[in-house]
């Protein structure tokens, strides 16, 4: 009799501890599955229409090699740029803003850098009336350095894909906190401008910013254009960023 129930305990024992393992089982399963979920939503969510790659470094670094344009080394170049005219402030206004933590000294670019920034920015306030942020502008190789040991995807500051903001002619323009509209809008401007050669823009995830590198031609265009891009017409499904930007109104 004791047998009996000595056999029966052990074999209720056993068939507890699978189960027990099964159960885990399925819940190991259930959980990869959720992350496996959770991972591909967010994958699916940041889909932007401009990723970075080397390829778009690249073409950034090919532009400032056309201009010959310096990579700025130190405060010392820096200063003599602006003290030449090469480097201009960027103005705030209404259409405007500044984050204002970024360096004074540093709130500076290119002439025609600084016109493509008047230009969207005044474009984005007459369609939303709102302003655009500059998050940085130029920098130089020693920030862009220091900037690299805190930052591993930032670009690096010497060779073919080194940062272009090393030579000012680009400016970074906060993405965090646009509505899906403002996003649209804003990328279908830059593709309309990108078509055209006039930009090299990248949409960067880590600090949710549109990184634009503007061209040498950029003031080219500009004296030759009585219209611009400077309003998205109303919601058509089918419409590409051409059309966008076809259909704008008079500056």
């Amino acid at each position: 009799m004791k047998k009996a129930v000595t056999v029966r305990l052990a074999c209720i024992s056993l068939l507890a501890f699978v189960c027990v393992g099964l159960s885990g089982s399925a819940f190991a399963v259930r959980h990869t599955i959720r992350q496996s979920h959770h991972r591909r939503f967010r994958w699916l969510r940041w889909n932007p229409m401009f990723k970075p790659s080397h390829e778009s470094l690249l073409i950034q670094n090919a532009e400032i090699d056309r201009l010959d344009l310096p990579r700025i080394q130190d405060e010392t170049e820096l200063e003599a740029l602006k003290a030449d005219g090469s480097l201009v402030p960027i103005i705030p206004g209404e259409a405007l803003r500044i984050e204002p933590s970024l360096d004074p000294s540093r709130r500076y670019c290119r002439p025609w850098t600084r016109d493509f920034v008047d230009d969207i920015s005044q474009a984005y306030y007459n369609r939303f009336h709102q302003q655009i942020q500059v998050n940085s502008a130029v920098r130089t190789v020693k920030v862009q350095r220091k900037l690299r040991r805190h930052n591993r995807n930032a670009a690096p500051w010497e060779g073919d894909t080194a940062s272009s903001h090393l030579a000012g002619v680009t400016v970074d323009l906060q993405r965090r906190g646009m509505t899906k509209d403002q996003i649209r809008w804003m990328e279908y401007y830059l593709f309309y401008m990108k078509a055209l050669g006039l930009v090299e823009p990248e949409e960067e995830r880590r600090h949710w910013c549109f990184h634009i590198m503007v061209s040498g031609h950029y003031s080219e265009w500009r004296q030759t254009q009585t219209i611009v891009p400077l309003e998205r017409p109303e919601e058509q499904p089918d419409e590409t960023p051409t059309q966008v930007a076809a259909g704008s109104a008079s500056k």
